[in-house]
């Protein structure tokens, strides 16, 4: 029988340091000797925050309990063996050597710890995970360079492509393209941040000014016909998070979420989770939200997982694996509802 869970579900737009759910953070906080601030969980399942900024402040201050390369290793395990369970066979992660570097870690360090959380994963939960190193826009082009130079230096092959989040209002996409160049130019992959705090300007401007081939959120581009046009003819991706979008109040609700609206327009579209633990989510409930809430059905939602495959950053023999077992569950389900 086909149901949500027996999906084969792909995740492209999700950040390690919010994948931490509350138990793990003072399980971590505790280890490492850190007294984190009671205001900061709303109840043993949640985090207490209220608006964006909040969100931010809250994050921040759960992101502080990761000290060590072990904390990394935890975290990413951790997320990757409940993606399983809920049916997803492949995730990419962001993560930002700025934390690392902010808590006096080593950068390799990081990625060493990170590839043995994947390495785990894999081999008890059959999940594949990759990472996608970014930089923090509110930090600066001049920082976005240095991590991007420092991605190069030292390459890990679970690294397989480059990004950009952090606040979305502060400097012009076109600064960062130096950054982008420079990873651009050895070979891996982009994807950015924008139209979700910013509107449709912001991700014009980041498909005119950066060379992504996916968009993180995009969601405000569907204010703008001519520009869903575009992103439908280049086939650029969009790494749609919609639980993310009502609960920080991108859309009030679902009924006027745009996810329908960009399918429609015959734009490529994800689902994605985002900063799972703080928006009360999961890759199982993003599937789930997007059959119920916009009545797409098995194939729909498989539709959408291959899409994900191909517009993953991994390399063409992780991918064509990745592929088979879509193609095989497909096979063998005959998936409809």
């Amino acid at each position: 029988m086909t149901t949500i869970a027996t999906l084969p579900k792909v995740e492209l737009h999700c950040h390690i340091e919010g994948s931490a759910p509350p138990a793990l953070v003072r399980r971590l906080a505790a280890r490492n000797g850190i007294a984190m601030p009671e205001a900061l969980f709303a109840d043993e399942h949640r985090f207490a925050w209220s608006d964006f900024n909040s969100f931010l402040r809250a994050y921040d201050s759960a992101s502080s309990a990761m000290r060590r390369p072990q904390d990394y290793r935890d975290v990413i395990y951790d997320y990757l063996r409940r993606c399983a369970a809920e049916g997803a066979i492949y995730v990419e992660l962001f993560t930002s050597p700025e934390h690392a570097l902010d808590v006096g870690m080593d950068y390799a360090a990081q990625l060493e710890a990170l590839a043995a959380g994947i390495d785990a994963a894999e081999k008890e939960f059959g999940i594949v995970g990759r990472l996608i190193a970014i930089c923090l826009r509110h930090r600066g082009p001049d920082r976005a360079l240095a991590m991007a130079r420092l991605m190069l230096e030292q390459r890990h092959p679970y690294v397989v492509g480059f990004g950009m989040a952090g606040d979305e209002l502060r400097h012009a996409p076109a600064d960062f393209a130096p950054a982008y160049r420079l990873v651009a130019d050895a070979g891996y992959p982009c994807t950015a941040h924008a139209g979700e705090v910013g509107g449709a300007d912001s991700v014009r401007a980041t498909i005119a000014a950066l060379p992504v081939t996916r968009i993180g959120h995009g969601v405000r581009a569907s204010e703008d016909p001519r520009l869903l046009e575009e992103i439908a003819r280049r086939g650029i991706v969009l790494e749609v998070c919609p639980g993310s979008n009502v609960a920080l109040g991108v859309y009030p609700d679902l009924a006027v979420h745009p996810l329908r609206r960009l399918i429609d327009a015959g734009c490529k579209v994800t689902l994605n989770s985002d900063d799972p633990p703080y928006f009360d989510t999961s890759i199982g409930r993003e599937y789930q939200m997007a059959a119920d809430a916009f009545g797409l059905g098995a194939q729909d939602l498989l539709r959408i997982t291959r899409t994900a495959v191909d517009a993953a950053f991994a390399d063409t023999g992780t991918k064509r694996r990745l592929s088979e077992r879509v193609a095989a569950y497909t096979k063998s389900n005959k998936p409809s509802w």
